[in-house]
């Protein structure tokens, strides 16, 4: 862990040691209005990029990126952004399954390093949680033993 020197923010505040955000948001334009400036701060300090998005959405997620100015082929190109679907990250093989997902974290954190970025800058959408899905049931269990796993890194996560 290193202590960065430039503060992050969110929605115009802070984030402290403590970066893990859970937001919640009324409308798709709410969203991307609260989360584009951390993006886009995440941009201009060079640090990694990963999402987490609705396969429904992943186009419309790109180019709003690109509308806010962001280089997104480039960036995707040199492993500056990457952008999963829900069935790449927290639902491979049709389930949920929060032992699984917890590794994928630290591996993506952990990537973001070994990749020379100083932070990572993480924005999971988790709609599919609404759903009727296999292992959803274990979401609050999952999102509490992030808990002890994000302390660990000095990355951002929402």
């Amino acid at each position: 862990m290193s202590i960065q020197t430039k503060p992050v923010r969110l929605a115009g505040s802070v984030m402290d040691r403590s970066r893990h955000v859970c937001a919640f948001f009324n409308s798709k334009e709410e969203e991307y209005r609260v989360l584009l400036p951390f993006i886009k701060e995440g941009f201009e300090e060079n640090h990694k990029a990963f999402h987490i998005v609705d396969p429904a959405h992943r186009a419309e997620h790109l180019r709003t990126l690109e509308a806010a100015g962001l280089e997104v082929e480039p960036a995707q190109a040199q492993r500056r952004l990457e952008v999963r679907v829900w069935e790449e990250a927290y639902l491979r093989e049709g389930r949920f399954d929060q032992n699984a997902m917890l590794a994928l974290i630290e591996e993506v954190l952990k990537g973001g390093k070994e990749q020379g970025f100083t932070l990572t800058r993480l924005v999971a959408n988790m709609e599919w949680a609404l759903e009727d899905r296999p292992g959803v049931e274990d979401v609050v269990e999952y999102e509490t033993r992030l808990n002890y796993v994000l302390p660990k890194y000095d990355d951002a996560v929402c």
